[in-house]
């Protein structure tokens, strides 16, 4: 697991530059005060963060953890990538944006931060790093003051079992949709902001059905307040998608749930 890992943590160290000059970022957006890359709905279902204490687990670089704190939360951004960590911490120093990060593997954070927060929130392409859903929730819990709520946005899994090759104009499934003990191993291949670059990195990458993921929420003690499917995500995960007006990717016809959103209350 250990080898799993730290190969995924260079493979983010060997990405983030690329992410950080790549138009899918926009980073000079941002420091012009862009939302990142927020979802409309993210602002919406989240709600006023002005006051609140915020730990975002899996911040990649810290765009989306600097622009709550634009809105008035107090944020802590972790991640594995001391790559990331490092162009966080940076753009919290240019932009005078006060926030905290840690590099730590988020499975490790019990032992290296003691503070509570009102808000634990993720989003985006995170879950398929982490190999254990169940201590994942736990750590959610931990963090977490009661009363508090955890927010994720994040790929449907169920997308994910569709042939995603450059060549296919279909869906088709291709891929299993239940977790298994091992990683699916990913040579290395273009990256999603950079199609055109090809990484010297593949990947491991763990699969989780959506009952995973709702039955790990609840065995950490936290309520569920919603759960909510849409039909656009935030990159071009198969071939034959069509980009609609706000940039987001869809199948034609909104066949199939792309993203989901929850939100879960711990009640303790």
């Amino acid at each position: 697991m250990d080898d799993y890992m730290k190969n995924n943590r260079e493979l983010w160290n060997e990405i983030t530059p690329i992410h950080a000059r790549s138009k899918f970022y926009d980073v000079e957006g941002f420091k012009k005060g862009s939302s990142s890359m927020l979802y409309p709905v993210e602002l919406e279902e989240m709600g006023d963060v002005s006051g609140k204490s915020l730990l975002h687990l899996q911040c990649h670089f810290g765009m989306d953890t600097l622009y709550w704190a634009r809105l008035g939360a107090k944020v802590t951004g972790v991640d594995f990538s001391d790559k990331s960590i490092d162009l966080a911490r940076s753009l919290s120093k240019e932009l005078g944006i006060e926030a905290d990060f840690v590099c730590c593997n988020i499975y490790d954070l019990p032992a290296k931060l003691s503070e509570r927060f009102d808000i634990v929130y993720t989003s985006g392409g995170v879950l398929c790093w982490l190999p254990d859903l169940k201590k994942w929730a736990e750590i959610i819990s931990h963090f977490l003051k009661p009363g508090g709520f955890f927010y994720i946005l994040e790929g449907h899994p169920f997308s994910c079992v569709f042939d995603d090759s450059p060549d296919a104009t279909e869906l088709k499934v291709k891929y299993p949709y239940f977790h298994g003990p091992e990683p699916d191993k990913w040579e290395p291949e273009g990256d999603y902001a950079e199609p055109d670059v090809v990484v010297t990195h593949g990947s491991y990458e763990w699969t989780h059905s959506i009952g995973d993921i709702i039955n790990s929420v609840i065995g950490a003690g936290l309520r569920i307040e919603f759960l909510h499917e849409f039909p656009e995500i935030f990159y071009k995960c198969y071939a034959f998608m069509e980009q609609d007006d706000s940039g987001r990717w869809r199948v034609k016809g909104d066949k199939l749930p792309l993203i989901f959103t929850l939100k879960a209350t711990k009640v303790e």
